[in-house]
């Protein structure tokens, strides 16, 4: 089952992959990637429902005018969806993982632990400044937005502000660990943030089980 959810003049699709009762996991997709249609075989065993969402100029979600992407604006997605599924663990690939960690500290109260896997997306801009002009953005077409492509691939990540987030979600959310890196890449901003107290390396299966039992 598919909702739209608005986000400004964005009309976002939030997909029910799994009805049932306990916990709500929200996945939260790639760089230039969608919502899988179905639940993925390394997320079966979670015990609850399961949500996944299409960010702003991806999958079913609205394709803006004009570009104008930042991981901000998708981290406003996620909050959106989150209105939508009450209090979840929020899982991410890539991109996702950013935004998913960026959500956890942004509205600890909603967001019961963050998982962070890679994917394409995952090392962003990194953490210098990069060219003032975009240019070569190709042609509009369907979803994923080119221009997403090209804006989001270099959103700027200094590793002092990303680990604010990971400080503000360990402070708030009464979790520990309240973020968990699974992944296997480290550019610099995840480097930062692994070190930062109430995150902790871990595999996956250990992280769901974990944020499974981790309520208020």
């Amino acid at each position: 089952m598919t909702v739209f959810v608005a986000h400004n003049q964005v009309k976002l699709a939030l997909h029910t992959l799994r009805e049932g009762d306990g916990p709500s996991l929200l996945l939260l997709h790639a760089l230039g990637e969608h919502s899988p249609g179905a639940v993925p075989a390394e997320f079966e065993a979670w015990p609850g429902r399961i949500f996944a969402l299409d960010f702003t100029g991806h999958g079913a979600s609205t394709v803006p005018g004009g570009g104008g992407y930042t991981a901000e604006v998708l981290m406003g997605d996620a909050d959106s969806a989150l209105w939508m599924t009450g209090p979840a663990t929020v899982a991410g690939r890539g991109l996702g993982a950013y935004i998913a960690l960026l959500i956890a500290g942004g509205r600890p109260e909603l967001v019961r632990g963050a998982i962070l896997l890679d994917g394409p997306g995952l090392a962003g801009g990194g953490d210098r400044p990069g060219p003032l002009n975009i240019r070569g953005v190709p042609g509009r077409s369907t979803t994923p937005d080119p221009f997403a492509l090209v804006e989001l691939s270099s959103d700027l990540r200094p590793p002092d502000y990303v680990t604010r987030f990971a400080e503000l979600a360990a402070l708030n959310s009464g979790l520990d660990p309240a973020i968990a890196v699974c992944g296997k890449s480290r550019p610099d901003w995840l480097k930062a943030v692994a070190a930062t107290e109430g995150v902790r390396e871990m595999g996956l299966a250990e992280a769901l089980r974990a944020f499974a039992g981790a309520r208020p």
